[in-house]
């Protein structure tokens, strides 16, 4: 967002508590803006709610008004979400590698075979990536819709950690959270913006289910498939665990009897797929 008083694009803005204002660190204080607020009044301090997801477990420190309409994504969130959706999806290809032979056996296969490894890739991509990716957004879509702001941060840790651990072919995948803040968030809108992450996952695994259900199984497409519905049961399901910043933990706190009716069907649809023929 940009600073109300310079125009400087600002990742980490500050909101004036006199006048309600967006500024950069350089202009922060009521002085430095030429605040138009009464500064004689007692101060009435924006506290930021907890956030969908945060990687310490704590609220965000981000504070900011509402999300203005014309600008639905600013120029570092779609740095960030394009940065993390390839590097997860780079990530699950060298884990691919890493459970079938291991990653010093990668250079013999593309010798052999240019266009598999580029293949793995563009299928961990649109899987993989597009279902922690759309995950999040989810998450911003409905809470701008109540008329919060709401913006996707890769974590650089993160990343790298989900890297480092794709060579011994477990991932261990942390890319990133929306933040959201805004005054007087209530707990039945918490718990919904926290639940459209795990159906965006479950929608995204329907739309991968006919070519896991009908592709031939020695096909790409049948690999696609595969991946698509499980990956994206298993990100549905582990978010809904009502466990810490997970989503899960403020939608059980909102309504349990909605996160059983989420949580039980997904459980049994896992269990199926995993135990299943």
């Amino acid at each position: 967002m940009k600073c109300e008083y310079c125009g400087a694009e600002e990742s980490l803005p500050f909101v004036c508590n006199y006048c309600g204002g967006v500024f950069c660190a350089d202009h922060r204080l009521p002085e430095a803006h030429m605040c138009k607020g009464d500064l004689t009044q007692r101060r009435v301090i924006v506290a930021p709610p907890p956030t969908t997801f945060s990687w310490s477990g704590s609220p965000s420190t981000y504070s900011v008004p509402r999300a203005r309409s014309e600008q639905v994504f600013s120029k570092i969130e779609l740095r960030d979400i394009g940065l993390a959706w390839f590097a997860l999806g780079v990530a699950f290809s060298l884990a691919w590698f890493a459970q079938r032979g291991g990653i010093g056996n990668l250079p013999a296969i593309v010798a052999s075979s240019p266009i598999y490894p580029l293949t793995i890739l563009v299928v961990s991509l649109v899987t993989a990536g597009s279902g922690f990716v759309l995950h999040e957004l989810s998450h911003k879509f409905v809470a701008q819709r109540y008329g919060y702001w709401a913006e996707f941060r890769m974590w650089p840790l993160g990343l790298v950690f989900a890297m480092a651990t794709s060579l011994i072919g477990v991932i261990f995948a942390a890319p990133g959270a929306t933040y959201i803040s805004g005054a007087n968030i209530t707990g039945e809108q918490n718990g919904k913006i926290s639940l459209a992450g795990p159906l965006t996952n479950v929608g995204v695994a329907l739309v991968f289910l006919p070519f896991f259900l009908f592709a031939s199984p020695s096909s790409v497409w049948s690999l696609l498939g595969s991946l698509g519905v499980f990956i994206n049961i298993f990100l549905a399901l582990f978010n809904l665990l009502p466990l810490g910043p997970l989503d899960g933990a403020k939608v059980f706190a909102w309504s349990k009897s909605r996160w059983a009716a989420a949580f039980i069907p997904l459980a049994i649809v896992w269990l199926v797929l995993f135990f299943g023929p």
